[in-house]
């Protein structure tokens, strides 16, 4: 089985919970990803499979042992367990949502609103590590072998450089170059953080029953996503063109149309959702 649609014949062949699948936090992009890519082929992730929480550093050494079928993590543990010859990639995040967000700089509202310059200079100073980073491949291989080093990731600088460039070998024997490969800048809009982003994960917490009340979506999104933080620390940095929409549309792999209109009736929409929500 190397595919979502041959996953699902083995599940159906299967009694429910027979596989298990990890993700790193119950409410993380991680288990979005992996309940709404199960979900799309009509497999229930709380139903027809186990899903756990595993901590990423430890979930190729889960997989060597047996305690899990698959999982959906971050690098560079996916290309560890290539090349540890004890998995294969099954689908990027990419697939599922074409240059989807990943990743947050989170603070407290309350720690920004008293310390205004040193949130703006915080999020200048990630805005120019980006540009620094996408400015080169060199830059993005010495970012690799910067964060491989034992103090932060302590794996082999290969594990990471491939993906952070965009080369994928998903270890079934295809190589290619991705069409959504990680980004880091593209003039500073990688950063943006679009209402309509933050809106569609309080949409899946809603399918899958983390919010059981509909909450305001736009509202919330408001509070969380700091638009006027953004842009101040874009005005500082300079040479960064703020979009002129605060909602943007994705098409996801099912074919889903999300531009952040009627968000309770697209979190309502699946057929798969958690009982109960």
């Amino acid at each position: 089985m190397t595919d979502l649609g041959g996953l699902k014949r083995l599940i159906d062949r299967s009694a429910p919970g027979s596989y298990t699948f990890a993700h790193t936090f119950p409410t993380g992009t991680h288990a979005m990803w992996l309940y709404y890519w199960l979900a799309s082929a009509g497999i229930d992730p709380f139903n027809d499979v186990r899903t756990v929480v595993v901590p990423p550093p430890q979930m190729v050494m889960n997989m060597r042992i047996g305690n899990m079928s698959g999982f959906c993590v971050g690098e560079p543990w996916n290309a560890r367990a290539i090349n540890d010859r004890i998995g294969f990639t099954a689908a990027t995040s990419q697939d599922i949502w074409p240059e989807h967000p990943e990743k947050v700089l989170g603070t407290r509202r309350d720690w920004v609103e008293r310390n205004p310059n040193t949130a703006r200079a915080l999020v200048a100073a990630l805005m120019e590590a980006q540009r620094w980073i996408a400015a080169s491949p060199e830059n993005t291989r010495e970012t690799a072998r910067l964060l491989a080093r034992r103090g932060w990731l302590n794996t082999k600088e290969q594990y990471l450089t491939g993906r952070m460039l965009g080369e994928y070998d998903n270890g079934l024997g295809r190589r290619w170059q991705d069409a959504h490969p990680m980004r880091f800048w593209a003039g500073g809009e990688v950063s943006f953080p679009w209402l309509s982003d933050g809106m569609w994960f309080l949409t899946q917490f809603r399918r899958w029953g983390v919010l059981k009340q509909a909450p305001d979506y736009l509202a919330v999104a408001s509070r969380i996503n700091r638009i006027d933080v953004w842009q101040a620390a874009a005005q500082a940095v300079g040479g960064i063109s703020a979009p002129a929409a605060r909602m943007r549309s994705s098409t996801l792999m099912d074919g889903t149309v999300w531009n952040g209109s009627d968000p309770e009736g697209y979190a309502r929409h699946f057929s798969i959702q958690r009982k109960g929500a």
